[in-house]
């Protein structure tokens, strides 16, 4: 492993989406990329998530939509509404936004592939990041001092860079998430939904191969409130709901079924620290009512490959960088933490308001809403050659 004071060298800390899209758009405009990823193998631990028109620009500008689409199903996120007990609030339209559902092991696979296996390091823990782009790592037992122009922090919602440097750890926000795909055929053909509860929720959507994707959020009086049978306390959650919810939960392998926390993090008020910058979940943390949080991780990359590609001085770059991706992304996360409190109250009249807004809002307004967040066009990111693997 070795990365000197390249002009243009980086090190990406983390291989998740984020990490893996950033690599890619620096090697895009030149730059010699480093990944340190702690665990010992490169692997996107998940379920589903959809790309939004968003996301599928950023994939675009990087040359990739086109790998990703093909691994994808073409839907929508929202369109259908029904009630837990499966009456229908209200049915896709023409209009309504169209997003790639895809598994998350599918997108960080068409990520890896574009990076050379030299770039990837898996098992190095970061010890240590200094603001100059210093870095130590231990791997395989041995330390190593590291340094480069610019450490990507791609590290997650606990991001350690982010504490270290910065402040802020995770906000619980009184709710929990259950996610699983079933198995390719087991029930099918399903189609895409989200059903309101009393507090709760869950959404389906296809994937490829005859594959369902599902969630089930509902609230939660405290964190860590782990299971030895997670499928069994998702079921729990959706007893008595319509067909075929059930069903998928069950279909689902237990050890296959996720449990997380809904967290997010309070606002930084940068998301550069000289040499340093945050990307994704470290930078901005939000929950998944949006379905925004792996959409902004790739937005963040190619924002930050155009800046550094548009001005030769990184620090107004990175500045530049910082304004616009502040700018976009905070009051995003807000208008998430919002959601939140929305679909968690089980107030009888507010869980009447929201039925009653998805039967009677005409599809233009609809539209307009789901839109709101993934009407955004990612700038250009140059192709230049790379200087080092």
């Amino acid at each position: 492993m070795s990365t000197g004071n390249d002009p243009s060298s980086a090190i990406v800390v983390g291989a998740g989406i984020g990490g893996l899209t950033a690599a890619v758009a620096l090697r895009r405009i030149g730059w010699s990329v480093t990944v340190l990823e702690r665990a010992p193998i490169i692997a996107e631990v998940g379920a589903g998530l959809t790309l939004w028109p968003n996301a599928v620009s950023a994939l675009d500008a990087l040359g990739l939509a086109d790998a990703v689409r093909d691994r994808a199903v073409r839907t929508v996120s929202r369109g259908n509404v029904r009630t837990s007990k499966g009456r229908w609030l209200r049915r896709s339209h023409p209009d309504d936004v169209r997003v790639l559902a895809i598994h998350r092991a599918a997108l960080h696979d068409v990520l890896r592939r574009a990076l050379p296996e030299s770039t990837l390091h898996t098992d190095a823990e970061v010890v240590s990041v200094a603001e100059d782009g210093k870095v130590v790592c231990r791997c395989s037992g041995e330390e190593h001092d590291l340094a480069a122009d610019l450490v990507v922090a791609a590290d997650g919602v606990n991001s350690a860079i982010r504490r270290s440097l910065w402040s802020g750890d995770p906000v619980f926000q009184g709710r929990s998430v259950w996610r699983g795909v079933t198995p390719s055929g087991s029930v099918w053909p399903v189609e895409e939904s989200l059903s309101l509860g009393r507090g709760e929720q869950v959404g389906l959507l296809p994937l490829p191969d005859e594959r369902v994707y599902w969630f089930v959020m509902a609230n939660a009086d405290r964190p860590n409130q782990l299971s030895t049978d997670e499928r069994a306390d998702a079921l729990r959650h959706v007893e008595g709901w319509h067909d075929p919810i059930p069903e998928l939960v069950r279909a689902t392998p237990p050890d296959q079924v996720l449990h997380n926390d809904v967290v997010d993090i309070d606002p930084v008020p940068s998301f550069v620290r000289d040499r340093v910058v945050l990307l994704g979940d470290a930078a901005h943390a939000m929950p998944p009512d949006l379905g925004q949080g792996a959409c902004q991780a790739i937005e963040d990359a190619v924002v930050l490959a155009a800046a550094l590609a548009a001005d030769p001085d990184t620090t107004a770059a990175l500045a530049s960088y910082d304004d616009q991706r502040r700018a976009r992304v905070q009051p995003m996360a807000t208008a998430a933490r919002e959601s939140v409190r929305r679909t968690a109250n089980t107030n009888p009249l507010t869980h009447l308001a929201v039925t009653l807004a998805a039967r009677l809002v005409p599809p233009k307004a609809w539209r307009k809403a789901t839109a709101r967040w993934s009407d955004w066009t990612a700038p250009p990111v140059p192709q230049q050659e790379n200087k080092r693997s």
